[in-house]
C-alpha cells in the first residue's frame, strides 16, 4: 500500500477506533437486534473507506458517522417488506354475489313483458350497445326522439323488475336486495 493510500485508510482506521463502540450501542438501541447492527456498522465503515481523503478532511468525522449510519439504518426500515406467515391450510374463498347480478337472470322475463318497441330500444341501444344516434338513423328519427323512447322504456324495464322481484334500492339508488325469484303465477 502506498503512502498516499495509507492516510485516508488510517484517518478512517482512527476515527473508527474512536467511535465504533459509540455507534455499536446506538444501533442496538434503535435496531434492538445486535445482528442487524452489526450489519449496519459494516456498511458505514465501508461508506468510511470509500470516502477515502474527503473523510479525512471532515470537521466533524464523529457528526458524519453518526449521520451515515442514521441513514442507513432508516433506508433499512424503509426497505424492509413487511411479510405475513403463509399457513398451510388457507379457508375456502368466499364468493359473494351481488344482488344485481342475480337480477340479471329474471332480465329476459322483465323484457318479454314489455311492448316490442320497448324491447327493441332497450336491445339495440342498451345490450348490443348500438349508439343512440345510429339507432335513431336507422330507424328514420331524430336523436331526441330516440333520447325519449329509451328512457320511457327503461322506466318501464325498472317499474316491470320492481314489481316482479320486488326490488329494493339502496340511498345511491343502487340494487341492494330482492326476491330470489318472481312469484310463479305472475
Amino acid at each position: 500500500m502506498t503512502d498516499s493510500a495509507a492516510s485516508p485508510f488510517r484517518c478512517v482506521l482512527h476515527a473508527w477506533t474512536a467511535y465504533e463502540p459509540e455507534l455499536h450501542a446506538y444501533l442496538i438501541a434503535q435496531a434492538r437486534d445486535h445482528a442487524l447492527a452489526d450489519d449496519l456498522l459494516q456498511e458505514v465503515f465501508l461508506k468510511a473507506l470509500r470516502e477515502g481523503a474527503r473523510f479525512c478532511a471532515l470537521e466533524s468525522p464523529r457528526g458524519w458517522l453518526f449521520q451515515v449510519t442514521r441513514h442507513a439504518l432508516i433506508d433499512h426500515h424503509r426497505l424492509r417488506k413487511p411479510t405475513v406467515a403463509v399457513v398451510d391450510t388457507l379457508p375456502a374463498p368466499t364468493t359473494v354475489t351481488e344482488p344485481i347480478d342475480t337480477l340479471s337472470s329474471g332480465l329476459d322475463d322483465a323484457l318479454q313483458a314489455l311492448s316490442p318497441a320497448d324491447r327493441e330500444v332497450l336491445q339495440h341501444c342498451d345490450l348490443d350497445g348500438e349508439t343512440q344516434r345510429a339507432y335513431a338513423e336507422a330507424h328514420g328519427l331524430g336523436l331526441p326522439a330516440v333520447k325519449a323512447r329509451l328512457q320511457r322504456a327503461r322506466s318501464r324495464l325498472r317499474r316491470q323488475l320492481v314489481e316482479r322481484w320486488d326490488v329494493r334500492l339502496d340511498a345511491g339508488g343502487h340494487v341492494c336486495c330482492h326476491r330470489a325469484a318472481p312469484p310463479a303465477d305472475r
